[in-house]
């Protein structure tokens, strides 16, 4: 990651993985839509009370460096700017139920109930995306009955049309958590997250769960854990059960 010199207007175009992989097939690209955003503004620095008046209220905002553009769509673009109703009074806020998962039987299955606060309905047309961080740790599906038609949603992550797919996810650095697998991208409006059998039973294994809203922009991210040595004590509890 690099920072753009914002001393001039700089376009910094690049394709994503996803934009070189149908380079690479032969295909065409057919861009027809764009997003923007301000991942690298800080608002808290807008200062009304500057001494030198309204002109220098958002200078230190104004100097700040703009990050280079990276290929990995599931790092870019995470602060998407949005057109909202003008009767909206708040910005909207995804909220997630459960706020975790930790998953103690193999049999175990969560369905995970996004919503959009301050805005109801605000992401009911589109849906929401949903970006399991390891295939490995659980399985990502949409639950019945909250699917999204394919030919109006442009997925968040990718921008990619009714896309499901992998891709490869960058190690989160902030909770030291790695992946081992690929990541997993749904578009719903309910999803249910299952646990994957584990090869060692001695190590907890985590995954991230995030939630994007494909109208209103905004995400959430959630915890997932499974810990394999539950599962082997109930397995065994279950067998030594008796039979009535």
């Amino acid at each position: 990651m690099g920072y753009l010199d914002n001393s001039s207007v700089t376009v910094d175009a690049i394709l994503t993985n996803k934009g070189r992989e149908i380079l690479a097939s032969g295909g065409k690209l057919n861009i027809t839509k764009f997003a923007l955003s301000d991942d690298e503004i800080d608002y808290d620095l807008y200062n009304p009370a500057h001494t030198l008046g309204t002109n220098y209220y958002g200078s230190v905002i104004e100097a700040m460096p703009v990050l280079e553009a990276l290929p990995d769509e599931t790092q870019m673009l995470r602060y998407k700017l949005v057109t909202l109703p003008k009767d909206v009074i708040g910005i909207p806020v995804i909220s997630v139920n459960p706020t975790a998962i930790s998953f103690t039987s193999p049999l175990d299955a969560v369905t995970v109930t996004p919503t959009t606060i301050n805005m109801p309905g605000g992401n009911d047309a589109m849906g929401y995306s949903a970006v399991l961080s390891d295939d490995t740790v659980a399985s990502l599906e949409i639950a019945p009955g909250s699917e999204v038609s394919s030919n109006m949603v442009t997925n968040a992550v990718t921008g990619v049309m009714g896309l499901q797919v992998s891709a490869n996810f960058i190690d989160d650095e902030v909770t030291s958590m790695t992946t081992a697998g690929k990541s997993v991208i749904r578009t719903g409006r309910k999803f249910i997250v299952k646990a994957k059998a584990q090869s060692d039973t001695t190590t907890v294994v985590r995954a991230l769960l995030t939630i994007i809203g494909n109208e209103t922009g905004g995400f959430k991210t959630i915890s997932i854990t499974v810990d394999p040595a539950n599962f082997m004590v109930l397995s065994v509890d279950a067998l030594a059960a008796p039979t009535l």
